[in-house]
């Protein structure tokens, strides 16, 4: 009996996470709300099993088989959606263009924090962008940049598919040698390569905006270099930086040529396995691969 209520207990908490997370749109508590869910069906299932005597095993071990089960059947799903997602004619690099609707920043109180946050640091924004990522579907971007233009804070908004919206962050500075410094805390996988003068850090972890900006400054300092200013605005940055990669992860075999997706598909098969890979990475532990 105490077991039924423990699940229940669980059962509940799991909801109680689900629909906070519809308005608040937050990885954190997805992947607390994704565990919770595994192992109720794992524990669940396997007490189902043993009281309605369907298999005749140890407890502690159904639910060990029920938990590869439910690995098992998240995998099949990932991959097909990978597959899918490979053979879509949705872009992996979309181009942005100039957001004039108006709807650059989400009239919401904690988002509207962190507008008036950004202004009081002194940066002000100097772009934005938007991208169409699927038919009427839209990546928003609000680019802001400090008053020495040698930082810019890259905010995207991503809508979920139960309406809510999240917010990411990246960091960018380009020093005197040319190399890319970026620092974000984007969950959506990408598990492709990065060009080498590109040092790149992804904490999805770090969901707070002024500790993710403290640690973009710290990686400059600790390296020594100096930053500076931008050149050329954020339109024709993001857009040269979309087509650098694309041509980058096909010649290094993350993606097949343009000639040949429409039969293949985007991905090649190690392409589908590390974006796989990082989707669990991301979902499960909220970690990014490394990249130097």
């Amino acid at each position: 009996m105490q077991t039924y209520y423990l699940i229940l207990a669980a059962m509940l908490v799991s909801l109680v996470l689900m629909q906070v997370n519809l308005h608040m749109g937050s990885p954190l508590l997805s992947i607390a709300h994704r565990w919770l869910r595994w192992f109720v069906f794992s524990i669940g299932a396997a007490q189902f099993s043993i009281e309605f005597e369907i298999i005749d095993r140890p407890f502690w071990a159904l639910a060990v088989v029920y938990f590869i089960v439910w690995f098992l059947g998240e995998t099949l799903y990932n991959w097909l959606a990978i597959t899918a997602h490979s053979l879509s004619p949705l872009p992996l690099f979309p181009r942005y263009s100039v957001n004039s609707s108006g709807e650059e920043w989400p009239v919401q109180p904690r988002l509207m924090k962190i507008r008036e946050w950004l202004r009081g640091q002194g940066f002000r924004q100097v772009q934005a962008l938007k991208a169409e990522i699927a038919p009427g579907v839209f990546l928003r971007v609000s680019v802001y940049q400090d008053s020495q233009a040698t930082i810019r804070v890259q905010a995207t908004f991503i809508p979920q598919a139960n309406g809510a919206i999240s917010v990411c962050y990246g960091v960018t500075s380009v020093v005197a040698d040319g190399s890319r410094y970026l620092t974000d805390n984007l969950y959506i996988p990408f598990a492709g390569f990065y060009p080498e003068n590109w040092l790149v850090e992804r904490g999805p972890w770090r969901r707070s905006l002024p500790r993710l900006l403290a640690r973009h400054r710290a990686r400059l300092v600790k390296s020594g270099a100096v930053a500076v200013p931008f050149t050329t605005e954020p339109l024709t940055d993001l857009n040269a930086v979309q087509h650098e990669l694309d041509q980058l992860n096909t010649e290094l075999g993350f993606l097949h040529p343009h000639a040949e997706r429409d039969d293949l598909g985007k991905f090649t098969h190690e392409g589908r396995y590390r974006v796989w890979k990082e989707i669990w990475m991301l979902n499960y532990l909220g970690r990014a691969a490394r990249y130097q």
